[in-house]
């Protein structure tokens, strides 16, 4: 009896864990409670036992990978003494190895429930703060547009891949509904680079869909342009970020980079730089930040130097930049292999197109933002892949 209570005990609590994981990661200040409450799960769970089996998913292995160079850049770094240590979020990936052990078929619906009652509730806030407050982002979770644009992006591509998996034609239409609202809404927000993202890879997944049947990745692709258009027309904000990217040119074309456009293209402009004078390691974990302050002082004639007073620096707003100015070629390597890996663990259960669909997301959001490192979306992403994982080894 007692072995029985103690069991019982064991499966609530973890399956606790996971319900509240899922559910209360959109606010930062609870970090303290659901990251250690889902290590000490795992640990009671036997996740150190089974660490072993753990290791042979790539994904993780390429986590841990990343991880450990990024350890290793520590050696010949430089942490900065203001505490920008921007990098620290790359460990949050770490999180997947608890989520992904932990998961089995009956602890499913706890996760699930936990992902989908707080997408909601975030969801809700969300409008209520731009249809009421008329406020982008949600200001109570500390959780800006950005932020929320990249969850309504990553809400449209995991509901029209399981339109696309559903046998039922009744879930398939309110999948594909809760699609378009989610898209709706996005074109609201300021987040104009995400947007095209979701839409890129909108058009890739219907090509990668109907690529043999040409027909039909024409219809699809006409309705894409047809719903982005009356989208467009519908949005002040959407309107308004594509007048400022108009402004931002004519910044540029008058030498002055102080503009989101500008301040990126200089950004990217001095990473590349860090990067070729050091190509193999890099400057070394926590040295980009200080790198670029110190460099724009001189390089081309100091004309990014007064580029501080317009944005505190924070990062090289891209993924492969970023990781490339801290680590150089061999962070370079371990990302492509995240990028791997992470596809594969999609892949090898037969859900290639939502794997392609999220893959290709992050890929070119990671081109003008450190979107790996968006830490609410990173975890996001990291829960979806895990349910979808284990859901699809439930079915088969």
């Amino acid at each position: 009896m007692k072995r029985i209570l103690t069991d019982a005990w064991h499966e609530s609590f973890v399956r606790f864990a996971l319900f509240s994981f899922c559910l209360g990661f959109w606010y930062t200040g609870l970090s303290f409670f659901y990251f250690p409450l889902l290590g000490v799960a795992w640990l009671i769970d036997g996740g150190l036992h089974r660490l072993n089996q753990t290791i042979k998913e790539p994904l993780v292995q390429a986590i841990l990978l990343l991880c450990m160079f990024l350890l290793l850049g520590l050696l010949w770094g430089d942490i900065p003494e203001d505490g920008r240590m921007k990098w620290l979020k790359y460990f949050i990936l770490l999180i997947f190895i608890p989520l992904y052990a932990l998961l089995n078929r009956t602890r499913l619906p706890w996760a699930i429930g936990g992902l989908v009652m707080g997408y909601f509730c975030v969801l809700a806030l969300g409008i209520y703060q731009w249809l009421v407050m008329g406020v982008q982002g949600i200001p109570l979770l500390g959780m800006s547009y950005l932020s929320f644009s990249a969850m309504l992006g990553i809400g449209v591509i995991v509901a029209i891949c399981l339109a696309d998996l559903s046998h039922s034609i009744k879930l398939g239409i309110v999948l594909w509904i809760v699609a378009l609202v989610l898209l709706l809404i996005q074109f609201h927000q300021n987040g104009r680079i995400l947007l095209f993202a979701t839409l890129i890879t909108l058009l890739f997944l219907a090509f990668l869909r109907y690529k043999m049947e040409i027909r039909k990745f024409i219809v699809v692709s006409i309705s894409v342009l047809m719903i982005t258009s009356i989208f467009a027309y519908s949005s002040a904000a959407f309107q308004d970020r594509w007048t400022q990217a108009k402004n931002d040119v004519e910044l540029l074309q008058q030498g002055n980079y102080s503009s989101s456009l500008g301040y990126r293209l200089a950004m990217w402009d001095v990473g590349l730089h860090g990067i070729a004078e050091h190509p193999l390691l890099g400057l070394g974990t926590g040295a980009p930040e200080s790198y670029f302050e110190n460099t724009i002082l001189t390089y081309k004639n100091g004309i990014y130097k007064d580029l501080p007073a317009f944005q505190e620096t924070a990062h090289y707003h891209n993924d492969w930049i970023e990781i490339g100015m801290h680590i150089g070629i061999l962070g370079i390597l371990a990302l492509m292999f995240l990028f791997w890996g992470w596809y594969q663990a999609f892949k090898k259960n037969q859900l290639d197109l939502l794997g392609a669909g999220l893959l290709s997301y992050i890929f070119l959001a990671g081109l003008t933002d450190t979107f790996i490192i968006f830490s609410r979306t990173q975890i996001l992403l990291l829960i979806v892949t895990a349910i979808a994982i284990c859901w699809q080894r439930k079915v088969r």
